[in-house]
């Protein structure tokens, strides 16, 4: 039986989990033992080695084109930017290009185990954040896309990432190899690990401070304590110095065009005084009760369009400032705005109506410790159109990754990659079937190999994908922001 063939035999059930929430993420039996045999029985129908074969779909649709569609649902006005930071490296092209690989996902074998999906799993969206007790821990941290689904499409992103990373950075193919190898084997043995544990227990699991330590190369401790340094320096206090100034007597978000920019309306001619206004009762609302009590002591003071990331721009991002017992009691929210995950046209609609509380409900299975002040609203204009949104803190103990300069480097990249595969096994326990998982997964070399094969195979299919990016930008079929213009 081909890959294509035995697909098709358990296609079918894969949009089961969308219909009820209470039974998405059900596990197949109490017992650890036979769900692990289950999950290795799987193999039968979908090998090991199957999950290393990337076959483009029979009508793949062109880069450009999945490109412009997401562009008509966006500010216009604000795509060039978008296409400006996809155009800096394949890297920074795979990045902005989750919807493009979505329906290549869409097409490869699958074992339809399903855990919460990230949905646009990549070495960036990964980083540090502050628990609800203010501990420091590591996790993914960009949920746009999330939507249930079968676990390996979020693995074969990452570990194409991980190539493309390399490559951008000017790593060889052995480093490449070992990364991948490195963030599959503590996928796999994380997931073991979890498989055994008690429900409590693993949904209580975090990669604190101390955990990140001891898996980190001692030689690259400086680099480590560097970036935990930052991400606990991230205050809404720092943020003030950093992003407000004294206006006479009040203090107001700095406008930098077009990337920070207050604005009077929107592209509908809504204003966005009111449209801010009826967003924060929206949200209020959502909030659980002590929270709302919380977030009741504090007053807008100003609100900004700020633009954020790379697949996100062209949607509606603002930054709002609030004040509590004083000016030294500041508080920074981040709204976004909530479209459709990349993966609905291919694993469903999301059970919730509100595409922020999507992102909300995904966040909060897999991260397990969001902040705070984590939740989601609508917002209607004059027209009658809206908004779906989620809100969270702006930097408060976070510290994302960048690849390149005081970030991932081609020396602590493989450091990096065991965390990056521990993270993601952590998030799919708390969401699917560790057991069956593991069971399926197993601990050999094999699913590495395989893994490995797949993500050197999509790294040429992205190279060709940017290729044809940069030949549409330098034909003018599409257009990007000139760099003087985004300082």
């Amino acid at each position: 039986m081909s890959p294509s063939q035995k697909q098709s035999s358990v296609k079918k059930s894969i949009k089961i989990a969308h219909l009820n929430p209470a039974t998405a993420f059900e596990v197949s039996g109490p017992s650890i033992k036979k769900r692990l045999a289950a999950g290795k029985a799987l193999r039968k129908v979908v090998g090991l080695v199957d999950q290393g074969i990337y076959t483009p779909p029979t009508n793949r649709i062109d880069p450009i084109e999945v490109l412009q569609k997401q562009a008509n649902q966006r500010n216009k006005s604000l795509i060039p930017i978008r296409y400006e930071r996809m155009l800096q490296s394949p890297f920074a092209f795979y990045r902005g290009g989750a919807a493009i690989m979505s329906q290549d996902l869409a097409s490869q074998p699958s074992t339809n185990m399903t855990v919460q999906l990230c949905g646009d799993m990549h070495v960036s969206n990964f980083g540090l954040f502050g628990t609800a007790e203010h501990h420091l821990v590591f996790g993914i941290n960009d949920f746009d896309e999330t939507l249930p689904g079968s676990w390996e499409w979020d693995i074969k992103r990452l570990v194409a990432s991980a190539v493309i990373a390399c490559e951008t950075l000017g790593g060889n193919e052995s480093l490449a190899k070992k990364l991948v190898y490195r963030i599959t084997s503590e996928y796999q043995k994380r997931m073991a690990q979890y498989a055994q544990m008690p429900y409590l227990e693993l949904a209580q699991q975090f990669i604190g401070e101390k955990e990140i330590r001891k898996h980190f190369n001692p030689e690259h401790q400086k680099t480590l304590d560097a970036y935990l340094k930052i991400a606990k320096s991230q205050t809404s206090i720092q943020v003030l110095q950093k992003l407000t100034t004294l206006v006479g007597k009040n203090r107001k978000i700095i406008n930098k065009p077009p990337l920070i920019e207050h604005l009077k309306k929107d592209l509908h001619g809504n204003s966005f005084k009111t449209l801010a206004a009826r967003a924060i009762s929206s949200y209020s609302s959502s909030l659980l009760f002590d929270r709302q009590v919380l977030f009741g002591r504090y007053t807008l003071k100003d609100f900004a369009r700020k633009i954020v990331g790379v697949g996100s721009v062209g949607t509606t991002c603002m930054v709002l400032y609030f004040e509590g017992n004083s000016d030294n009691d500041p508080l920074f929210l981040q709204y976004k705005e909530a479209q459709k995950s990349v993966l609905t046209p291919y694993l469903g609609d999301s059970i919730f109506p509100n595409m922020g509380h999507r992102v909300v409900a995904g966040q909060r299975l897999l991260q397990g410790a969001p902040d705070i002040f984590l939740s989601y609203g609508k917002v209607s204009g004059n027209s009658g159109g809206h908004q779906d949104f989620y809100v969270r803190q702006l930097r408060d103990m976070k510290g994302g990754i960048d690849i390149g300069p005081g970030g991932v480097s081609l020396h602590n990249f493989p450091d990096y990659a065991k965390l990056f595969g521990w993270a993601l096994a952590l998030g799919h326990a708390r969401s699917g079937d560790a057991a069956m998982i593991s069971g399926y997964c197993g601990q050999s070399r094999e699913l590495d190999e395989a893994l490995y094969s797949f993500a050197k195979s999509y790294a040429k299919q992205n190279e060709a994908d940017y290729e044809v990016f940069c030949s549409a930008v330098k034909s003018g079929k599409i257009q990007v922001a000139k760099k003087n213009t985004l300082k």
